[in-house]
């Protein structure tokens, strides 16, 4: 299906606005998964033109996926990633590991962004970090389309390593998301060590119910905002 290229029209923005001179793209891969880290790139690639069929990478084969990604670690200007594990998930929640990990990448970067632009309805960073949010950003901004690839690619490569000493779970094709054989595996065997423990599948597998960790966080839990913070476009 064919679908627009990526541009840098809200970076554009950004520096008009705000005199940001340095924009990062952050976009996350792994917030639904039963297991593995949910990890995190940023991406800074300036106003250059994007390598031909740069998208959101859940648009690409894995095939074209990995060879962009490769391509593209040596285009952006300069790139990081962040994780956060699946106990700090147990022990965090979603929004608050997913900010841990942009926290991680965004620091890890060898200069600081004066803006992001994070991909998708919600702001889990906040202050100090200025950020815009943008619905689907890893199709249409150039920074996030980068960092979603970057992201997804690494990803992949964790789950399909870690596999190899669990390999009934299929790591290396489901990437620790739901699947039939992901599920027939932990009827079978149970989570295992890169398993999040407090998630919900645990509740349908009676033999390993009393493994689940209660959601100590829930009710004190970083809320979703949407829009953005720390100042106004």
């Amino acid at each position: 299906m064919p679908y627009e290229p990526p541009t840098h029209t809200v970076e554009r923005s950004l520096r008009a606005t705000t005199g940001a001179k340095i924009v990062a793209g952050v976009d996350e891969v792994g917030r639904g998964a039963w297991a593995g880290p949910v990890t995190v790139c940023a991406a800074i690639t300036g106003l250059r033109r994007p390598p031909e069929g740069l998208t959101d990478s859940k648009l690409l084969t894995v095939k074209r996926r990995t060879e962009l990604a490769e391509t593209l670690r040596s285009w952006v200007t300069s790139y990081a990633l962040g994780h956060a594990s699946p106990e700090e998930i147990d022990d965090l929640g979603m929004t608050a590991a997913l900010r841990l990990a942009a926290v991680r990448a965004l620091e890890g970067l060898p200069v600081r962004p004066d803006a992001v632009i994070l991909d998708g309805k919600h702001d889990y960073l906040g202050s100090p970090w200025r950020v815009r949010t943008v619905i689907k950003g890893d199709q249409s901004c150039v920074a996030v389309a980068a960092a979603s690839v970057i992201a997804k690619v690494q990803r992949d490569k964790m789950m399909a390593e870690l596999g190899a000493d669990h390999a009934d779970f299929g790591f290396a094709d489901n990437a620790g998301y739901p699947s039939p054989v992901h599920r027939a595996a932990l009827e079978v065997r149970g989570p295992t060590p890169c398993h999040r423990l407090s998630w919900a599948y645990l509740d349908a597998l009676p033999q390993w119910r009393h493994l689940k960790k209660a959601r100590a966080w829930a009710e004190a839990r970083v809320p979703e905002i949407e829009g953005q913070l720390g100042f106004d476009f």
